[in-house]
C-alpha cells in the first residue's frame, strides 16, 4: 500500500513539474515570438529610413522647404487629398458589398472608421492595418474575425489584379519608358526578375494553397468541428465570398472606380509644381504604375521605395532629379499626413459612437 501510494505521488509529481516545464518553454515562445516581432519591425523601420536616407542625402533642404513653402499650389493637393478621401469611402462601400453573402451588414460609419484605422496602423507597422481593421470591426459588430480577414485577402488578391492590368496598360502606351527605365536601373529589374524566378517562392505559393486546399477538404468530411475547424471554415467562407456576391457589378465598379481616384489624386498633385504641371496622362500612368508597384516594399507606407520610384519614373519624362524628388516628397507627405490625422480622430471617436450601440439588437430588428 505504501509503495502505490508513492508511486501514485511520483506521478503527480512528474505530471506537476512536466506541466509547469511546458508552461515555461511556451512562455519562452511567446517572448521570443514576441521579440521577433519587435526586431522585425525595427528592421522594417530602419530600411524605409535608410532608403530615405539613400534617396535625400544629396538634397539641398533649403532649397525643398522654400519651394514647398512658397512655390506649391495647394489647391491642387487639397484636391487630391478629396479624391483619396473619395477612395476610402468606396473602399468602405466595396467592403460591405463583400460581406453581404455573408449575411453581415456593420454600419458604414464603423467600416470607414475601421477603413481608415487599418490605414494609419500600415503606417506604424507594415501590413498591420488588415489585422486591426479586422480587429475593431470584428468587436464593434461581432462579426467573426475569420471571416472578415478573409474578405481582406480576396479584397488584396483584387487590388494585386489591378496591378498588374496597371501594368499592362502602361506597357501598352509606354512601353519605350519601361525599356528606357529598366536601362537606367538594371539592378532594380535583376531584383524583380529573381524574386519571380526564384523557385523557393513559387514552391512556398504551391505547398501553401495545395495545403489549404486539401485541409479543407479534409475538415469538411468530419462531423463535428472544433474552434480551429470553425475559423479556418469562416476564413474560407470570407474568401470565397465574392463568388456569391449578388451585387459583383457594384464591387467591381468601386474597384474601379478606387483605382480611377488613385490615378486621379497623383495626377492632380503634378499641377501643384510648375515642373510637373506640363506632364501628360502618360506620364501621371507611368509614374502611378511604378509607385503602386513600390508600395509592396515592407516598409512603412512605402517611405523611401516610394520616392525612389517616383524620382526615377519622372526623370524619364525630363524632369530634373532634384525637382523629382520634391514632388515625391510632397506627394507622399501630404497624403500620408492627411491619412494619419483622419485614421488617428476615427480611433478616438469609434468606442465613442459605439457606446451604446449593439449590433445584436440591430439584427434583431432587421429580422422582426
Amino acid at each position: 500500500m505504501f509503495n502505490n501510494c508513492y508511486g501514485c505521488c511520483l506521478k503527480q509529481l512528474f505530471i506537476f513539474v512536466l506541466a509547469k516545464l511546458t508552461k515555461q518553454i511556451l512562455n519562452l515562445l511567446i517572448l521570443k515570438k514576441k521579440i521577433l516581432n519587435i526586431l522585425k519591425y525595427t528592421a522594417f523601420t530602419l530600411l524605409g529610413v535608410t532608403l530615405f536616407w539613400l534617396v535625400y542625402r544629396d538634397q539641398d533642404f533649403t532649397r525643398i522647404f522654400k519651394t514647398l513653402k512658397d512655390d506649391v499650389d495647394y489647391k491642387w493637393v487639397v484636391l487630391a487629398l478629396f479624391l483619396g478621401l473619395l477612395s476610402h469611402i468606396s473602399r468602405t462601400l466595396r467592403w460591405k458589398i463583400a460581406l453581404e453573402p455573408l449575411n453581415e451588414k456593420p454600419k458604414t460609419s464603423n467600416t470607414f472608421i475601421t477603413v481608415m484605422a487599418g490605414y494609419f496602423m500600415n503606417l506604424l507597422l507594415p501590413r498591420m492595418g488588415e489585422f486591426v481593421r479586422c480587429g475593431l470591426l470584428s468587436k464593434y459588430e461581432k462579426i467573426p474575425f475569420p471571416k472578415l480577414f478573409g474578405t481582406v485577402i480576396t479584397e488584396r488578391i483584387v487590388d494585386v489584379i489591378m496591378l498588374f492590368v496597371l501594368l499592362l496598360m502602361t506597357s501598352i502606351l509606354e512601353m519605350d519608358k519601361l525599356i528606357e527605365f529598366g536601362s537606367q536601373n538594371p539592378e532594380v529589374v535583376s531584383k524583380i526578375q529573381a524574386l519571380l524566378k526564384s523557385p523557393i517562392l513559387w514552391i512556398a505559393l504551391i505547398i501553401g494553397i495545395a495545403g489549404l486546399y486539401f485541409y479543407l477538404r479534409m475538415i469538411n468530411k468530419k462531423e463535428g468541428e472544433n474552434k480551429i475547424i470553425k475559423i479556418f471554415k469562416d476564413f474560407w467562407l470570407g474568401i470565397k465570398s465574392i463568388l456569391s456576391m449578388k451585387r459583383y457589378k457594384a464591387y467591381i465598379a468601386h474597384t474601379l472606380f478606387i483605382w480611377i481616384m488613385y490615378f486621379s489624386m497623383l495626377y492632380s498633385m503634378f499641377f501643384s509644381l510648375d515642373f510637373t504641371k506640363h506632364l501628360s496622362p502618360a506620364a501621371g500612368l507611368t509614374t502611378f504604375t511604378m509607385t503602386s508597384f513600390s508600395m509592396v516594399a515592407p516598409v512603412q507606407g512605402g517611405i523611401g521605395a516610394w520616392h525612389f520610384m517616383a524620382e526615377k519614373a519622372l526623370s524619364l519624362y525630363g524632369v530634373d532629379s532634384a525637382d523629382g524628388k520634391i514632388f515625391a516628397l510632397l506627394a507622399h507627405s501630404s497624403t500620408n499626413i492627411f491619412v494619419i490625422i483622419i485614421g488617428a480622430i476615427c480611433l478616438i471617436i469609434l468606442p465613442v459612437i459605439n457606446r451604446s450601440y449593439n449590433p445584436k439588437f440591430k439584427v434583431k430588428t432587421e429580422n422582426s
